[in-house]
């Protein structure tokens, strides 16, 4: 690894990416790079389920070829470009190596450990998870490559990464990582200091608490409270986010209704019991939630959500191109 300090252009021209893990997000990640011209290999537990895993690539490819965004040749080479392992010691063979597993502290931190000791020294060891490096780095000694990068589901359509380096990750590392990012098409955010959720799941688990709070208290429906985030700031705040909304509608109102509101607001440790009773049995086929699915449509709803991100990314496209 290179010194502190040192251009990020002395890191090693990226080829090759590793993400270990294949569920929702590992796949997705696998994919994006791919997309992207890389060469990646992604490592799972076993043949079955990376066989699953290459479906799920297929299908989100066929997705993208559907929408116009890429062309069959471009999505047969994209699929093409990726490989399948059980093997962790082959991600020695990356420049960059992305873990992707479930959220289990114990079993990231043994795997980093591992990584660490088998990737070459100018590798760089990415967490795809919202946990900050330094939770992640009992058993590294090249703590210096170490990094967050929280990419957000589902991975090939959402354009955001959080990154954290951390106190203990090199400035160069920092900037490598976010410029090979960028090439394959994400927005990295950096975020200057280790904070636990990072800054989205902070802000969405703020919005979710009160939402849950409003419903649990009786203050109003599922149907009202989620329309009214849909129909009103929440449009705004795909141009606007919170703190240039406040700014532009006037700091100072803002400031003195927030004094005013604020006290209100809740400020629960835990979610509202009503909720929590709501979580159910995993197993018993009906998805668990504050709305009744029984009488809604929850495929459809997910089909018209992926429609608008696509209609997003390839807006996004579309601007890249025009710059």
């Amino acid at each position: 690894m290179t010194n502190p300090g040192e251009d990020a252009a002395t890191l090693p021209t990226l080829s090759s990416v590793a993400v270990i893990g294949n569920g929702i997000i590992g796949h997705g990640i696998a994919q994006v790079f791919a997309t992207a011209g890389k060469r990646v290999l992604l490592i799972g537990r076993s043949a079955e389920s990376l066989a699953a895993a290459r479906e799920r690539i297929r299908t989100s490819l066929d997705d993208f070829v559907a929408q116009g965004i890429l062309t069959d040749a471009a999505a047969a080479a994209t699929l093409d470009r990726i490989t399948f392992a059980t093997e962790l010691a082959r991600a020695a063979e990356a420049e960059l190596v992305i873990e992707a597993v479930t959220e289990d502290l114990a079993l990231k931190r043994r795997l980093f450990a591992q990584l660490d000791a088998l990737c070459a020294p100018a590798a760089v060891l990415a967490s795809s998870s919202g946990q900050p490096p330094g939770a992640l780095a009992e058993g590294v000694i090249r703590r210096e490559r170490l990094i967050a990068t929280h990419f957000w589901y589902p991975p090939q359509l959402i354009p955001l990464v959080e990154v954290c380096g951390g106190p203990l990750c090199a400035p160069e590392v920092l900037a490598w990582t976010c410029a090979r990012l960028r090439e394959a098409g994400k927005e990295p955010v950096v975020i200057d200091r280790e904070i636990p959720g990072f800054i989205g799941n902070r802000l969405q688990f703020a919005m979710l608490r009160e939402a849950w709070s409003l419903w649990a208290s009786g203050a109003a429906s599922a149907e009202a409270i989620d329309a009214v985030v849909r129909n009103s700031f929440g449009r705004r705040l795909a141009i606007t986010g919170p703190l240039e909304s406040a700014d532009l509608g006037g700091l100072e109102t803002m400031v003195q209704f927030a004094r005013s509101l604020q006290p209100d607001l809740d400020r629960s440790p835990q979610p509202p019991a009503r909720v929590a009773e709501l979580a159910g049995d995993p197993g018993s086929g009906v998805r668990p939630g504050v709305h009744d699915w029984t009488r809604r449509d929850d495929q459809a709803l997910l089909r018209a959500r992926m429609a608008e991100l696509f209609r997003w990314l390839a807006l996004d496209r579309q601007r890249a191109g025009a710059a």
